[in-house]
């Protein structure tokens, strides 16, 4: 199984940009998913994570402004980043808890991360 992350780049303060995770490999069912990010010097911490069919939490540096989505069909998930700002800038990096035909029991897995530059 491997989780793909895309979507980070460049944005002025103020912009929008669309994160997505994608799941390949022989998976069963998607039980969570998650977003984190990490600023250079700081240790990673949550954005926004939800259960598969559960409600979503959300760090509060982020509630209102970010929306977290999952396409099960599609094994994607998304993260819409509205009104950013400088202090969003990081790597962004998506987790998925997933039960796949190659293991018992749910497992988490992570992305490579995705870079998020935010300017002024």
């Amino acid at each position: 199984v491997q989780l793909q992350a895309s979507g980070g780049g460049l944005v002025q303060a103020g912009g929008s940009l669309r994160l997505s995770c994608v799941a390949s490999g022989s998976i069963l069912s998607i039980d969570a998913v998650g977003w984190y990010r990490q600023a250079p010097g700081k240790q990673r911490v949550l954005v926004a994570r939800a259960p598969s069919g559960g409600s979503t939490d959300y760090a509060d540096s982020v509630k209102g402004r970010f929306t977290i989505s999952l396409d099960n069909a599609k094994n994607t998930v998304y993260l819409q980043m509205n009104s950013l700002k400088p202090e969003d800038a990081a790597v962004y990096y998506c987790m998925m808890v997933l039960t796949t035909t190659s293991q018992f029991g749910p497992r988490e897995y992570w992305g490579q991360g995705t870079l998020v530059t935010v300017s002024s």
